[in-house]
């Protein structure tokens, strides 16, 4: 969700004046412990998709040897997804207020086509995220609060023993369904970052240029510039 940080000024000459002024006109937008979090998650999202991908299908259980065969695939599948939650629970905490759905955000997506068009100027003032961004959080939300509770339901080692047979079959449906939802959601988000140019820069360096955010983020750059942003 952001432009590409310059690199460190070079002493002397035109060229390390120019990135110089560049570095200057940069603004913060995640710091490390942000992005360090966020990283932790896409980490773990990946490593709990692929061992439940494994134990899904036979077709995919050749997934099972990235992870030391079958029974420790088993094994380790409910802990990646239990890490996954309690670190995204810290992106919740840290961003939760930045994405409450307001009434710009509704004309936002009823412009949804000044959207895909890139036509960003025919569009309400997005503060820190726009309204697609925060449909995206809330989907994530949901579907990690279904897979956690779902997940306790069919994992058998600890307490699929308090629960019947309908319950436990009911919850590995929906835990299917959940882990759908954020497979696809996930990809709609690595595809948009790749998408809207300069995204992928925010959570590699943490900074973003105020041109990219007068861009996209024109609300939030004014709350920047009033020292309201938190």
């Amino acid at each position: 969700r952001a432009g590409v940080a310059a690199g460190p000024p070079r002493p002397g000459g035109s060229g390390g004046a120019l990135e110089e002024s560049e570095m200057k006109n940069e603004i913060q937008r995640y710091n490390a412990n942000e992005r360090s979090n966020h990283w932790a998650v896409a980490i773990l999202f990946f490593m709990a998709g692929l061992s439940g991908l494994a134990l899904f299908h036979p077709a995919l259980f050749w997934l099972t040897n990235l992870f030391g065969g079958g029974p420790w695939t088993r094994i380790l599948h409910p802990f990646l997804g239990l890490a996954m939650f309690v670190f995204f629970l810290g992106l919740v905490v840290r961003f939760a207020h930045h994405n409450r759905v307001q009434k710009s955000d509704i004309q936002w997506l009823k412009q949804w086509r000044d959207v895909v068009s890139n036509r960003e100027e025919n569009l309400p003032e997005v503060g820190r995220y726009n309204a697609g961004q925060k449909l995206l959080f809330w989907v994530l939300l949901l579907s990690m609060l279904t897979l956690l509770v779902t997940g306790i339901v069919i994992w058998r080692q600890y307490f699929s023993a308090w629960f019947g047979i309908e319950a436990i079959r009911l919850s590995a449906l929906l835990h299917a369904f959940a882990a759908f939802v954020l497979i696809a959601s996930i990809i709609v988000h690595i595809y948009a970052g790749i998408w809207v140019k300069g995204s992928m820069g925010a959570m590699l360096y943490g900074k973003v240029s105020r041109a990219w955010a007068r861009k996209h983020h024109n609300g939030w750059l004014k709350e920047v510039g009033k020292g309201e942003e938190h």
